[in-house]
């Protein structure tokens, strides 16, 4: 099958694909996490405040939320690959512009352009996957997109403290275009057609609304979604938080926040290593259910920390075991979400991806309320993300209970 094929068959994708999948999901994290070290020198130079800065990360996310829900529906009509290179290719325009922005205004606008273009990457690597996959084969191969995917955020953080010492934070968004580029020439070389001519939808924009009025009113779709958006909450909140919680309150130095950070991403590829092992063996729910247990367990543990107050080997030790525990949710939950609508397999990978990254916009703000000198934001806002992960993983339980209980009945 060509690159060019627009009569794609349903084929297991290739060892080479799912790495080219591994990278188009990479170069958004790394273009939320790598300039992060370069936020001083970025208010200096551009003559603006902080948190016009922190404004950056925020329109970035809400990029790849609204990119998400605008090119996964459309590919559900025009196929995947033609909407990822063009995707592609106006993310490595909006690098560039990035990189050589004149002010804080120039920059914000361009990163809100990179954030809704490389929404294309996220959002039809899943969408290509569940069109050639499906059931405990999908869990895998998410799983292992997320051990490669997985990466990103430990490596994200050192290269970027490397760089804006180095080069500067401009350089940073160089690298960063050059990762987009390299992501540009995989997606024409490697990624053929996965929507069958016969499979895509009809219609304009009103067609599209229809598709995502369709996912959203599907309840065990729905259900899957929450769980997997509310879990996501909880490392992001993690993520915001956690520079100031362990280098100004727990004392860790950069490069020892760094190495921390790394650690906590490993435990997240090791959760996600041992579901793609165990897809095959153990139902998708049924791990899914045991890592929300983990993380309900793990947040209130923190929680309780945080109120008692907050040391640094228990603090550490959670965190990890946190991320841990996410890793037996992301790959399940992803794919038993888009399983429920394989027709709109584009369109509920888009309302899956533009929920968690808008919820993570939401997120970011909201956990530094409380200044840089206490953790109860952080804490508070994984153990509610937890709780909210839990109750919908429970409502996909009860309505599957249900659904079975129907088809048993219509069966006699």
């Amino acid at each position: 099958m060509t690159t060019t094929d627009t009569n794609a068959v349903r084929t297991s994708p290739s060892a080479l694909l799912i790495g080219v999948l591994a990278l188009l999901t990479a170069v958004p994290p790394l273009a939320t996490d790598m300039y992060l070290p370069g936020f001083p020198a970025m208010a200096t130079e551009l003559g603006t405040s902080a948190s016009s800065i922190q404004l950056t990360l925020t329109t970035f996310l809400i990029g790849l939320a609204v990119g998400q829900l605008v090119i996964g529906p459309l590919s559900d009509k025009l196929g995947r690959r033609i909407p990822m290179i063009t995707g592609a290719a106006v993310c490595l325009a909006a690098g560039a512009a990035a990189a050589l922005a004149p002010s804080i205004e120039f920059l914000i606008a361009a990163r809100f352009v990179q954030g809704f273009a490389g929404a294309a990457g996220v959002v039809l690597s899943r969408a290509i996957i569940a069109d050639r996959t499906e059931g405990n084969q999908s869990a895998k191969l998410f799983g292992l997109m997320m051990i490669i995917g997985g990466v990103a955020p430990v490596i994200a953080p050192l290269i970027g403290g490397v760089v804006v010492d180095s080069i500067g934070w401009r350089g940073v968004f160089w690298i960063i275009t050059a990762l987009t580029a390299v992501m540009l020439l995989c997606a024409i070389s490697f990624v053929p057609e996965s929507l069958r001519s016969e499979d895509r939808r009809d219609g304009g924009l009103s067609e599209m609304i229809q598709g995502i009025g369709s996912v959203v009113r599907n309840p065990r779709y729905v259900a899957y979604t929450l769980t997997f958006t509310f879990a996501f909450s909880v490392m992001f909140a993690y993520i915001s938080a956690s520079p100031f919680v362990l280098q100004n309150m727990l004392g860790l130095s950069a490069g020892q926040y760094s190495a921390a950070f790394a650690v906590n991403a490993l435990g997240l590829m090791i959760g996600s290593a041992v579901t793609a092992k165990l897809a095959d063996r153990i139902p998708l729910h049924r791990m899914m259910s045991a890592g929300i247990g983990g993380i309900v367990v793990t947040t209130t543990l923190l929680l309780i920390l945080g109120i008692v107050g907050i040391s640094l080997w228990p603090t550490l030790i959670l965190l990890f075991l946190t991320l841990l525990c996410l890793g037996f949710v992301y790959a399940n939950a992803t794919s038993l979400a888009v399983a429920q609508v394989p027709h709109l397999a584009g369109t509920g990978s888009a309302v899956l991806g533009a929920l968690q990254f808008g919820l993570a916009a939401i997120i970011s703000p909201l956990v530094g309320l409380g200044g840089e000198d206490t953790a109860i934001p952080m804490v508070v806002a994984m153990f509610v993300g937890a709780l909210v992960a839990a109750a919908a993983c429970i409502r996909s339980s009860r309505i599957t209970a249900a659904h079975r209980k129907d088809a048993d009945t219509a069966s006699l």
